[in-house]
């Protein structure tokens, strides 16, 4: 058998908002979801804090997480990899 695996870990796109704890990035993902009642588009968000070892990823970037087993109370993501540097201004 030479295929390769699918994985079965949730991953998620989104932006690094927060880089100030040890080893940890605040991601936000955002969505766009179709309201049951009423039908229009609105958007979601989520913050998920995702264990980043080497603390390479700085606000703004754009980062894939992949879920883990937990790491801590409120971490069981982990990052990656970088999808796209963050602008400098």
């Amino acid at each position: 058998m030479t295929e390769a695996k699918k994985s079965l870990k949730r991953t998620l796109i989104g932006k690094v908002v927060s880089d100030k704890r040890a080893k940890t990035v605040t991601v936000l993902i955002e969505r766009r979801v179709k309201h049951e009642l009423y039908g229009k588009i609105v958007g979601k968000s989520s913050k998920y804090h995702a264990h980043d070892e080497k603390s390479e990823y700085k606000v703004g970037d754009i980062i894939e997480i992949a879920e883990s087993k937990p790491i801590s109370k409120t971490k069981n993501w982990v990052a990656t990899r970088l999808v796209q540097k963050a602008i400098e201004v």
